[in-house]
């Protein structure tokens, strides 16, 4: 079996249920870009944003027209097809179809710029590329310098000089299932990583790796067909791919929302009846401050069927979930670890039954294998720092035409993070930091989460990242890049009053106010900061403290 067969299982047994639903706030009805077998429908929203539905049966007989499109182009099995589109109802239509060619499917970041576009495309080896309107312009850029792509799709109106209708084409297409042969070992997909060390690098996956994420995420959060997935988080990463295959695999219903602002979020759980929510660490703050600010009322929403918020992409901190369990009682929690190497989150969560741990990442996910490990593979004790290691069938062939970098982070079955993390007494693992964003003040190390979680706690923070500043004495510092709550107001002296309860060597050495930058996945982009402040000149006191 391979993932396209419960597509397929879900179109025969269930085709008359809702599969996909899109919630678009920003746009009204009459601008969406819609299939021609999608229904539009009516929304019970007042202000009506668009919303449109997609059963299984309308799902599959997409893909299936996607597929027998590329087929008639004589699209050859193994062929590279990228998709740069923003969150909507028909990236996974298209995704599907790209598999059920044959075909390696390579979602594509959507802020990309336009050299980066052309930099991952051509490191693909792409052939087909598929993309919406919003990257019109970023295209018609590079447009000419893409010469290995042979078919350009355009997915919307206005169809530009340089591509094709994919609507228009795809719409004469056979909506039976094409006769191609896929098996468990086959190339299924190309991800690329998140970029915050560098220049993405270009993930092999198997098709086997994508079935079994189907599998560890239904056995992680129990998902029945009478569960509802909210997913905000984009589509191109692995992470709300992955979170989603669990619906797949239980033929449940997905919402699409196209917005992270708290009221939306609310209001579409609440129209939906939306009972799993995947988010990221800003989009719980934004939504906490807003009720605390009393911009936003509970009570205004129908949220009992919620049963489930859970949390992945970057380190979460403990005192946003005391504040979340406060708000919300009766939500089971979950953190979900993983990597686009090992296709996405799962290979190692909390577990919904062991809230008491939050603060760890949790134990190995269903199917998985982990371990805390030195330099030269060996497990280090209990309560010591190392790198985390993981090992399973999500594991990744290696990087696309980079052996160097396959051999930094493969060693025989087992991934090696670049996460450096300890486990505890009963066996739970606790993410310490990057190992390339570890500090070494005068031959310490620190770890940045550690003084970010601590600043955290302040009441007037809401977001923060510590990196390290050069030094010529001690060759680095850490200092703090800190956003502070809308409406509130803090000094130097209050951050620094505040930090007197941290070790000496942890506090930071610089205090800066300032927007803190995420990727769409909600990683803090340190690059970027290191970028932006480590030619800053430094004060003589904070070069010379010890």
């Amino acid at each position: 079996m391979v993932i396209i067969d419960l597509l397929e299982r879900n179109a025969r047994f269930h085709g008359n249920e809702i599969a996909l639903v899109e919630i678009n706030p920003t746009e009204e009805r009459d601008n969406a870009t819609t299939w021609r077998e999608a229904s539009l429908v009516e929304n019970a929203m007042p202000d009506a944003p668009y919303r449109r539905e997609m059963k299984w049966s309308q799902f599959d007989m997409m893909a299936n027209k996607v597929a027998n499109f590329l087929l008639s182009r004589g699209i050859k099995q193994g062929t590279k097809c990228g998709i740069l589109m923003m969150n909507c109802i028909e990236f996974l239509p298209i995704y599907f179809g790209v598999l059920k060619a044959g075909c390696v499917v390579v979602p594509l970041n959507y802020r990309y710029a336009a050299d980066e576009i052309l930099y991952c495309a051509e490191l693909a080896d792409l052939e087909v590329l598929f993309f919406g309107p919003e990257f019109v312009e970023r295209m018609n850029t590079i447009s000419d310098k893409l010469t290995k792509i042979k078919t350009m799709l355009f997915v919307g109106k206005n169809v530009p000089e340089y591509a094709e209708s994919c609507l228009d084409l795809i719409e004469f297409c056979s909506p039976l299932a094409p006769p191609v042969s896929i098996e468990p070992d086959d190339i299924g997909a190309i991800y690329f990583s998140s970029g915050t060390t560098g220049f993405p690098k270009a993930i092999l996956h198997k098709h086997r790796g994508l079935l079994a994420s189907c599998e560890t995420e239904q056995n992680h959060h129990g998902q029945s067909r009478d569960d509802v997935f909210l997913c905000i988080p984009p589509l191109y990463h692995t992470g709300a791919k992955m979170h989603w295959f669990g619906s797949l695999l239980a033929c449940s219903k997905a919402v699409i929302l196209r917005g992270i602002k708290p009221e939306w979020i609310l209001r579409t759980i609440s129209e939906e009846k939306c009972t799993i929510v995947w988010l990221l660490v800003p989009w719980a703050q934004d939504m906490l401050d807003a009720i605390d600010s009393g911009r936003i009322n509970t009570d205004d929403y129908m949220l009992d069927q919620w049963r489930l918020m859970h949390i992945g992409a970057q380190p979460v901190p403990p005192s946003l979930i005391k504040r979340w369990k406060a708000k919300f009682p009766h939500h089971q929690y979950d953190t979900n670890y993983g990597l686009s190497e090992s296709l996405g989150p799962g290979c190692v969560h909390l577990g919904v039954e062991n809230i008491e741990k939050v603060g760890a990442i949790g134990i190995p996910g269903y199917l998985w294998e982990a371990k805390v490990i030195d330099g030269k593979a060996n497990e280090v004790p209990d309560g010591e720092v190392g790198e985390l290691a993981v090992k399973g069938p999500g594991v990744m062939v290696g990087y696309y035409k980079n052996e160097e970098a396959t051999n930094e982070v493969l060693h025989g079955e087992w991934l090696w993070t670049g996460d450096m993390a300890k486990k505890d007494e009963d066996g739970f693992i606790h993410l310490v930091d990057r190992k390339k964003d570890v500090i070494i003040m005068g031959g310490e190390n620190l770890y940045p989460v550690q003084i970010e979680d601590f600043l955290r706690a302040n009441e007037k923070i809401k977001d923060v990242a510590v990196i390290g500043l050069p030094d010529k004495r001690l060759g680095e510092i850490p200092a703090a890049i800190i956003s502070i709550k809308e409406g509130m107001s803090a000094t130097e002296e209050e951050i620094n009053e505040f930090c007197a309860d941290l070790p000496r060597y942890k506090r930071p050495r610089k205090i800066i106010f300032a927007d803190v930058p995420r990727n769409p996945t909600g990683k803090i982009e340190k690059p970027v900061l290191r970028a932006r402040y480590c030619s800053m000149p430094l004060v003589e006191a904070q070069t010379t403290e010890d």
